[in-house]
């Protein structure tokens, strides 16, 4: 009896199926700690500026809390190289292939649910910013640009800072090949680092001051004045920083509230112990004179702020969204890339926003 056409299709389609899971590099059947542990080696290799062998990757996994041989990292390695994750330039180490970046901002998302919280308070801690002194690191945004893109991109930055819809006065500025903290700006782009709102997280921690960071949220202006939340995200329950959601979702109306003082905006909401509201109100003073301003309300000890409730004991603020100038450009029809909460840049190396664009053009933009 011969074979049907439907019959022989299927028989083919099955031996091609299993072809492709013996030759096709498939991870699916990775185990999740074993998976767990290769996505963590992938980080480590994210942050580094720079190719790192399996000796730097275990000391940089140990300091995070991981404690993998060198040995064990080697043979992972080897599993990431045949996933086409990483790439093995010899005694150089190894770098993150654009297959392993996707792997990494998809894999294990239920992992990451909580992750904008853990990275709030992982960069808090480590800002070492003295408000005193004007010395030391704060937290950035950064976003690129296509530099053909950067004249009209700087008046429509320059405008959104005009109307105080930022996080203070402050930028950082690179063209091709320069650095941003530990950020490089790809060739053929140009980066602005915006302050990024969890700085005032830092400079309260290094006061001594616990911050709880709520959530991120569109906040509704009438006459520049806040008035309610219409959108809210919580930190602890999101993989992806709020406002470069509402950024993605072309939700905000920057553009029209500086202009007109009515719209909507990228904030954040934060509660502060009420027994230190003393020196959170110097603090925010001392913040403003240095260029780190950002507050768009600060609330009453045990009372709701803009129909927010509060916790007992506590007292919230809602400071204005550090990427809000960005999502101006963005509203504008320019094409934009951005990291929130990307890297920790020098006080020193940020520039007064008006003085932008003279300094761009320094550098032949």
């Amino acid at each position: 009896m011969h074979d049907s056409i439907s019959d022989i299709r299927l028989r083919e389609g099955t031996q091609d199926c299993a072809k492709h899971c013996r030759d096709g590099k498939e991870d699916s059947a990775l185990d999740i700690k074993t998976r767990r542990k290769m996505i963590a080696i992938l980080r480590v290799l994210q942050a580094a500026p720079k190719p790192m062998g399996s000796q730097r990757i275990a000391e940089a996994l140990l300091a995070s809390g991981i404690d993998l041989g060198e040995r064990t990292v080697r043979n992972y390695l080897a599993q990431t190289d045949g996933l086409a994750w990483t790439e093995n330039l010899g005694r150089r180490g190894r770098r993150l292939t654009p297959h392993g970046l996707q792997e990494l901002e998809s894999a294990l998302v239920v992992d990451k649910v909580g992750f904008v919280a853990a990275r709030v308070d992982m960069l808090a801690y480590q800002m070492d910013f003295d408000i005193t002194t004007r010395k030391g690191k704060v937290i950035i945004n950064v976003s690129t640009f296509n530099p053909r893109d950067w004249r009209f991109a700087s008046r429509v930055l320059t405008e959104a800072y005009d109307a105080g819809l930022s996080m203070g006065r402050l930028v950082a500025f690179g063209g091709p090949g320069d650095s941003l903290g530990t950020f490089n700006v790809p060739k053929g782009s140009v980066a602005v680092g915006t302050v990024c709102s969890v700085s005032i997280n830092g400079i309260f921690l290094r006061a001594k001051i616990a911050t709880t960071s709520r959530f991120g949220g569109l906040v509704q202006l009438e006459k520049m004045q806040p008035r309610r939340f219409t959108q809210i995200i919580t930190y602890d329950g999101s993989s992806l920083d709020p406002l470069e959601i509402f950024i993605r979702g072309h939700m905000t109306s920057v553009m029209n509230t500086a202009r007109t003082g009515f719209g909507v905006v990228g904030a954040s909401f934060r509660e502060v112990p009420s027994i230190a509201m003393e020196d959170v109100r110097r603090l925010v003073r001392q913040s403003e004179q240095a260029g780190l301003g950002g507050l768009l309300a600060i609330g009453t000890p045990n009372q709701p702020l803009l129909d927010i409730p509060v916790a007992q004991g506590r007292t919230g603020l809602v400071i204005c969204g550090g990427l809000n100038p960005i999502a101006a450009v963005v509203e504008s029809g320019i094409s934009v890339t951005s990291t929130a909460m990307c890297t920790l840049c020098e006080f020193d190396d940020l520039v007064d926003y008006t003085d932008l664009r003279s300094f761009a053009a320094k550098r032949g933009l």
